[in-house]
């Protein structure tokens, strides 16, 4: 049986504190119209009211992290002799995330596929990962954009969080979902949940029924391929993206990244720095070639590796988390639930739907 707690929201501010004692704890922070994750200081303007702006992947996925460091080093007895020197020192401090919403938690479920379920986990994420707590936030109504409900998440959705936090009455009612959990809840600070269970499972049941489907009623229907593989629908669907790559960066499950050595003299660092497949310059390969020039062809393959390809490699799951924040700050409007929807409908017929959707 899960561990249930609950925290008095005026006493918001000693928990946070109690947390920061041997960790890094990151915040949604309020700066005008902007809420993004920042590390935690006694006079932050904590957020919990709406998601934030950008997800909070960067604590476990930097957005530019050092790899290793190398240095040249010339023999003194003989200069045309140089040897080399690696170092791969990983020194990450403990964190925790707080307040992110529970789409934002399960971002980091589809990463762990590919990043640790492997014969060779990647011991960068790893190391993150095993040394990062996730407090996810439920979510009382929906956003715009919003779709968790479609991709088998929802506002209350528990994958990849560690706690959970209803918003009740004078506090949040808590749940512990892992071990790491369980420390959380186990702070003196923390007072018994089990009288608040009943109304944040009802907060919760009624937040899911707000949030919109637009796959209609099989969320589980693979695409049609039909659709899929016509050109001229990719066409129209990508004729008014600007390939800016902001769907990409504020993607909780956008994973693409670009190595490259920094060097500097004889010393030097490799990077891992977020890419996108949207970016031109993502396929381009040494000789010139780009197999993937086209606009239209790289949002075929943004899209399908979420709802086609990662599917058909773990059994179905989909790796889109329905947060709608590409969607809400597209500055095009660029719709992927849209796209996904006729995508998921298996009576779409390519030739009907190019006609109907290229009239004057």
């Amino acid at each position: 049986m899960a561990k249930t707690g609950f925290l008095l929201k005026e006493k918001m501010k000693t928990f946070l504190d109690a947390l920061s004692k041997d960790a890094v704890v990151q915040v949604p922070v309020a700066e005008g119209d902007v809420v993004s994750f920042k590390p935690y200081t006694p006079d932050a303007a904590i957020c919990l009211t709406r998601p934030a702006n950008t997800p909070p992947k960067g604590v476990i996925f930097p957005q530019c992290e050092q790899l290793l460091s190398f240095e040249y080093i010339k023999d003194p007895e003989d200069l045309k002799k140089t040897s080399i020197t690696v170092s791969d020192k990983r020194e990450y401090p403990k964190a925790v995330i707080f307040g992110c919403r529970p789409c934002d938690a399960k971002g980091f479920a589809i990463y762990d596929r590919p990043y640790l379920e492997t014969d060779t986990a990647d011991p960068y994420y790893k190391e993150h990962r095993d040394k990062t707590t996730i407090i996810s936030m439920a979510c009382e109504t929906p956003f715009a954009g919003c779709f968790c409900v479609a991709v088998s998440g929802g506002p209350a959705d528990t994958t990849g969080s560690d706690v959970l936090m209803t918003d009740v009455d004078k506090g949040y009612y808590l749940e512990s979902l892992t071990e790491k959990g369980d420390v959380i809840l186990a702070l003196p600070i923390i007072e018994t949940g089990v009288s608040y269970e009943g109304a944040a499972q009802k907060i919760q049941k009624e937040a899911a029924t707000k949030v919109k489907n637009p796959f209609g009623a099989d969320a589980t229907e693979k695409v049609n391929e039909k659709l899929f593989n016509t050109d001229e629908f990719w066409q129209q669907v990508a004729a008014k993206c600007i390939s800016c790559g902001a769907c990409t960066y504020l993607c909780p499950t956008c994973y693409c990244f670009n190595i490259t050595d920094e060097q500097t003299r004889d010393k030097g660092e490799r990077l891992r720095t977020w890419d996108a497949c949207m970016f031109q310059h993502f396929t381009l390969e040494a000789s010139g070639h780009n197999p993937r020039p086209l606009k239209s062809r790289r949002l075929r393959q943004r899209v399908g590796h979420k709802f086609a390809y990662y599917p058909e490699k773990y059994n179905g799951v989909i790796a889109c988390c329905g947060c709608g924040r590409c969607i809400r700050h597209c500055p095009v409007s660029v719709d992927i639930s849209e796209i996904a929807g006729y995508l998921k409908d298996p009576k779409q017929d390519p030739k009907t739907w190019v006609e109907r959707n290229t009239k004057a």
